[in-house]
């Protein structure tokens, strides 16, 4: 799991992007006045899309942007396990380690991540890479599989191998566009693998079964409005 201890190593300081300035005072407006700490989290989660990570010049900005104590902001950084505390790879790779991915391979995943890009929670030598062992992902079905996180969003990439996740972030690092996703091409989704087996009759989605409401027994008309 991920250490909830800020980084030794800080920046000097932070700044929002002009378009992050707009963002944040929109997202003021919404709250009532003298009740602006409630944007502590969405302001984190934000800035961490800026930035990566979250560090202690940033939690100082946000709380004086907000009129609150710095502590308050560095509680729930620290309390929130999807703060980094640390800088993190151009694409930070979470590899779920619950029960259901171990069951289906994650052991074998978490090797393949020291193998290709170094040690737990270090940033490779080229910048691209970092990852992190994290608890449930939710994607239970389709284990096992991880999180990558860039600053441009989130995504799932599952039913994984060795094999499939060296050559996925292979491809990654060259920049190279990669299916989201279940990497089964067998699967659709979280389906089962395979042709569906089950209500597969056209016409339970035709229309052609229904019936009308007054033909359906103990039926009742929905009573009137004013």
């Amino acid at each position: 799991m991920s250490s909830r201890r800020p980084a030794k190593d800080q920046p000097s300081g932070f700044e929002w992007t002009d378009e992050n300035k707009v963002w944040c005072a929109e997202q003021i407006k919404k709250y009532p006045e003298g009740r602006a700490a409630s944007c502590s989290i969405p302001f984190l989660w934000r800035a961490q899309k800026q930035e990566g990570w979250c560090s202690i010049p940033m939690m100082e900005v946000i709380a004086r942007q907000l009129g609150m104590p710095y502590i308050r902001v560095y509680e729930v950084a620290t309390f929130y396990t999807m703060f980094n505390l640390e800088p993190v790879g151009e694409f930070f790779v979470q590899l779920c380690g619950t029960t259901p991915c171990v069951l289906r391979g994650a052991q074998e995943l978490r090797e393949t991540c020291k193998k290709v890009i170094g040690k737990e929670r270090h940033v490779s030598a080229d910048g691209k890479f970092s990852w992190l062992e994290v608890e449930c992902l939710g994607a239970c079905t389709n284990a096992p599989m991880i999180q990558i996180s860039t600053k441009d969003g989130d995504h799932y990439y599952e039913d994984l191998t060795p094999e499939i996740l060296e050559d996925l972030l292979a491809k990654l690092r060259r920049g190279e566009d990669v299916k989201i996703g279940t990497q089964n091409p067998g699967r659709h989704t979280s389906d089962p693998e395979g042709e569906n087996t089950t209500l597969t009759d056209p016409s339970l989605y035709d229309g052609s079964r229904a019936q009308p409401l007054k033909d359906i027994p103990n039926s009742q008309p929905a009573a009137p409005t004013e």
